[in-house]
């Protein structure tokens, strides 16, 4: 029920004989949905004339006048309202553009507003000088790849020259198991298989390349299963061997202490006796930051955007020196969130599904298991089940494997495809 019908029926009952009670509050409560508290408020203000709801006042909002002093008071949203309440003793604050100082609370809020909204608070003095041309075409020029004498080049591959000596049986099934569970930090899933560069991959190692060169900060994102932490390794990989790379590892949604402590390990400094103590943390990252080099953070879809902040901070630090690369499924949406962080970075880069047309030769580079198999076949399965997703297609050799391990004359056709797509489950 409307509160204009509770009003008006209230204030009937009040003027008539028997006078108003709480039970009819009660009642008209319940029939309003609200509690008797808001009934009672409902009636004190009809008794003044306000039957009808009135208009909710628009919230308070920073304007540019406003939002530029708390630049200057260097993000703090505290130090903007007591220079706001002291612009009001000298009765100046409607230069600024504010009618009245609002309480804390609410000028917490109408900043956290203007964030999502996309407005960038610059707290930190940017580095200038970062981008040395002779430094940058030198890396450009190192970076490449060796290519192959038939399509992509391999990335990775089983030792040529290894010999078959005893001990080498004896553990030749903890090797296999080894090489189908990882191969250069990638779960592969089945033995003998091969990461295998391919367009995606290219594309990868010139963008990052660029990034490191400039020393600037580089996205790297797309889909799940499509290979990106693969061709940022690979990346990284073929940079010149006197570019020092640190890896950080951060968890499921970190704090400042998680990532400061992360930042630390990679590092090599003191994260024990220095993650909890924000100044002196904060102050030996910025020198070990000075260090020209490449910082690689994976999963960067886990971080807030106060710890991207924190992040874009250390990285407008005067003086520093180090390209970080950010990698992860979303991590464009996390940046996203962080308008400061986003507008600094230098490349986006989103690595793409794998050409139907393209998956029978990188898939006999991959596995031999596939050297003998229809393209159409594998064409096939790629439309119906992988759709170009290269972690589906290391499932789906894994029990091709697995088939022919149980029947070594089994032909891989498109029955035997049809099998292991479907041991993929609803999910591929």
């Amino acid at each position: 029920m409307e509160r204009a019908v509770v009003v008006r029926r209230l204030l009937a009952v009040d003027r008539g004989e028997g006078g108003l009670s709480s039970l009819h509050v009660r009642i008209a409560a319940g029939l309003a949905g609200v509690s008797e508290r808001t009934v009672w408020r409902w009636l004190a203000e009809g008794r003044e004339g306000h039957v009808e709801a009135r208009p909710r006042q628009a919230g308070f909002v920073v304007g540019d006048a406003l939002w530029e002093v708390l630049t200057q008071a260097g993000g703090n949203v505290a130090e903007l309202r007591r220079r706001m309440l002291q612009a009001q003793d000298e009765g100046v604050l409607d230069r600024w553009g504010a009618e009245f100082v609002p309480s804390l609370a609410t000028l917490h809020r109408a900043v956290k507003d203007g964030l999502r909204a996309g407005r960038a608070l610059q707290v930190a003095r940017v580095a200038s000088g970062r981008v040395e041309p002779s430094r940058y075409d030198r890396a450009l020029a190192e970076l490449g790849f060796a290519d192959g004498a038939n399509g992509p080049p391999v990335v990775d591959s089983p030792d040529a020259g290894a010999s078959d000596t005893a001990e080498e049986e004896r553990s030749g099934v903890v090797k296999a198991a080894a090489r189908a569970r990882l191969s250069g930090g990638v779960r592969l899933y089945a033995p003998g298989a091969r990461l295998v560069s391919t367009r995606q991959v290219a594309g990868v190692v010139e963008a990052v390349g660029h990034t490191v060169a400039a020393r600037g900060i580089g996205c790297v994102y797309g889909d799940t299963g499509l290979g990106k932490t693969v061709a940022v390794e690979q990346a990284l990989h073929l940079l010149p061997g006197r570019v020092p790379l640190w890896r950080a590892v951060v968890g499921v949604s970190p704090g400042l202490p998680q990532l400061r402590a992360a930042l630390c390990e990679a590092r090599g400094l003191p994260s024990g006796s220095l993650t909890h103590r924000a100044g002196p943390a904060d102050q030996a990252l910025a020198e070990a930051l000075a260090e020209p080099g490449v910082l690689f953070l994976d999963d960067a879809q886990r971080l807030s955007p106060p710890v991207l902040d924190y992040l874009r901070q250390l990285w407008d630090s005067p003086g520093c020196a180090t390209a970080l690369v950010l990698c992860g499924a979303g991590s464009e949406r996390a940046l996203a969130r962080a308008a400061a962080m986003r507008s600094r970075v230098l490349t986006w880069h989103q690595v793409s599904r794998l050409d139907t047309e393209d998956v029978p030769q990188t898939l006999g580079l991959f596995h031999p298991v596939w050297e003998d198999a229809d393209p159409a076949d594998l064409m096939r399965a790629d439309e119906q089940t992988a759709r170009g997703n290269f972690r589906t297609w290391a499932k789906i050799t894994s029990h091709v494997c697995a088939a022919r391990g149980r029947d070594p004359g089994t032909r891989v056709g498109r029955d035997a495809i049809n099998r292991a797509c479907a041991r993929l489950g609803p999910y591929p």
